[in-house]
C-alpha cells in the first residue's frame, strides 16, 4: 500500500523522531498540528518524518500471536504499511502520533495501525519518548489522548508532555492556525521532546544504560 512520507531535512541530523498522521485528511487539522511539531524539531537540529496514513483500510490485530513466535519484531500480515513502520521505528529515536478526535477517541485507523505494530514491534519503541497530539472541532481530546498514551506506557516509553494538553482545535488547518495556544502548546511539545532526546543521548554517551526490567510473570485473576 502506497503512502505519503513528508521529510524535514536540510542538513545531516544524529536524531530522528517519526510521526504518524492517523487522518484520512492528508493535510488537514492534524497535519497542521504536526508540521508545527515538526518545525520546532527541526530547529533543534533533529529530523522528521510524518508517514501519512490516508484514506486506506488497515486490517486490525487478530491476536493470532505469530509475531511473537517469529520472534522479528514483525507482524505476519505483510502487505500492507505495518512492518514498514517497525522499520522505520527501529532507526528512530522519538516518536509523535498525532489524530482526529471523532466520537471522543481517536480514529481507528489509528489505532489498528498502532494495535498491530506495538504488538509486534513493542521492543523496538522501548525506552524511545513519544507523544501524541490530538485535533478537534470541540471536545473529546482528552479522552483521545489519553488512548493513545496507553501505547507508550505499556512499552516502557518516556510519555513527553508540553506545557497544555496536546491538541489544537479547529474544523479545518485554517482554523487551526487561528487556535494560537494550540499552536504554542505544539511547539512547547515540540522543545520538550528536543530536551528529552538530548539528555537520554547524552545519558548513553556516558555509560548510562536503560534499565533491565523484570518479566515473566502473568497473573490470571479468573480462577
Amino acid at each position: 500500500m502506497a503512502y505519503v512520507q513528508t521529510v524535514l531535512s536540510i542538513r545531516r541530523f544524529e536524531m530522528k523522531v517519526l510521526m504518524i498522521n492517523g487522518s484520512c485528511n492528508e493535510n488537514g487539522c492534524t497535519f497542521t498540528a504536526l508540521s508545527e511539531v515538526a518545525g520546532v524539531l527541526h530547529d533543534e537540529g533533529i529530523e522528521t518524518e510524518i508517514i501519512q496514513l490516508g484514506k486506506g483500510a488497515y486490517k486490525d490485530c487478530i491476536g493470532c500471536g505469530a509475531c511473537h513466535k517469529m520472534k522479528n519484531n514483525r507482524c505476519v500480515f505483510d502487505d500492507d504499511i505495518i512492518n514498514r513502520i517497525i522499520e522505520k521505528a527501529e532507526q528512530a529515536d522519538g516518536f509523535v502520533f498525532g489524530s482526529p478526535v471523532y466520537y471522543a477517541h481517536p480514529s481507528a485507523r489509528l489505532l489498528a495501525v498502532l494495535d498491530r505494530v506495538f504488538y509486534a514491534g513493542s521492543r523496538v519503541f522501548a525506552f524511545k519518548p513519544g507523544a501524541a497530539v490530538v485535533s478537534s472541532r470541540r471536545a473529546g481530546t482528552t479522552a483521545s489522548l489519553d488512548v493513545i498514551n496507553k501505547y507508550f506506557t505499556i512499552a516502557r516509553m518516556p510519555v513527553v508532555s508540553s506545557t497544555y494538553w496536546n491538541n489544537v482545535h479547529g474544523s479545518r488547518s485554517e482554523e487551526v492556525t487561528e487556535d494560537k495556544e494550540g499552536l504554542q502548546t505544539m511547539r512547547n511539545l515540540g522543545r520538550n521532546m528536543a530536551w528529552a532526546l538530548k539528555c537520554i543521548d547524552n545519558a548513553k554517551k556516558n555509560g548510562l544504560a536503560a534499565p533491565q526490567n523484570e518479566s515473566g510473570a502473568r497473573t490470571n485473576f479468573i480462577r
